[in-house]
């Protein structure tokens, strides 16, 4: 039986990879319908050009999620060999910023990583590659696209361990603030607190203008706050600035 996927981190994907193996990316499953939600920017990135086109179809059966350069994204999909040491290095290069969620695609059988060791480096996500379709991929991509998070059960059973096994010191020099709260946040709204706009944020802090705005919306859509001035009140309430 298939595992399920749930929540959180990543996996990689071969260059030989067709859609055979991966079923049909154009109608694999049944694309959710966006609606009038928020869209979601996706970059991809393919070993070859089959399976970028095969992903990016998959894009087109879904109102809400659209194809961009990775400077723009929201959401980066990565379909690699294996998730090993040089994957991260490779995602260091495909984020935006230190926020942005990674998608794994990859052969469950070349996982060669910490499950924090990728997490650390953005992924959210992972889709084996046996267990793909293009309705969970969707369902992936808008998870992690809204905060989220989508991991098969063996991953999450593996992270859980890892914490279980770190002792509480160790924790306390992870790059993630124990509040849950991403640097990219606490960044954008210390700046915001000190009366810069977003063009000013998004130079001080070498992002897109975009980037700062979708950054703001989401911590606010994800806390319930209605404006930037009820942001920075929040985050001086949470002492995050």
């Amino acid at each position: 039986m298939p595992e399920p996927n749930m929540t959180v981190p990543i996996q990689p994907i071969s260059p030989s990879i067709c859609f055979s193996q991966l079923g049909d990316f154009r109608t694999g499953g049944t694309a959710v319908q966006g609606g009038t939600a928020e869209k979601i920017l996706v970059a991809i990135h393919a070993p070859d050009s089959l399976t970028h086109s095969g992903l990016a179809s998959c894009l087109d059966g879904d109102q809400q999620l659209t194809e961009t350069a990775k400077d723009d994204a929201d959401v980066v999909v990565g379909a690699f060999d294996a998730a090993n040491v040089s994957t991260m290095d490779t995602l260091r290069c495909l984020r935006p910023g230190t926020a942005t969620p990674v998608l794994l695609i990859v052969d469950k059988r070349q996982w060669n990583l910490k499950i924090s060791a990728a997490i650390e480096h953005g992924v959210r996500a992972v889709i084996w590659r046996n267990n793909f379709s293009s309705s969970n991929f969707i369902q992936a991509i808008r998870i992690i696209g809204g905060g989220g998070g989508f991991l098969p059960f063996s991953l999450q059973g593996a992270f859980i361990e890892q914490v279980q096994r770190t002792p509480p010191k160790k924790l306390a020099y992870q790059d993630v603030p124990p509040t849950g709260f991403t640097n990219r946040e606490i960044d954008v709204l210390r700046l915001v607190s000190e009366g810069h706009d977003l063009e000013q944020i998004s130079q001080k802090l070498h992002y897109s203008e975009r980037t700062v705005k979708n950054t703001l919306y989401k911590f606010m859509k994800r806390h319930g706050l209605h404006n930037r001035a009820h942001a920075v009140a929040f985050a001086i309430r949470n002492g995050l600035i």
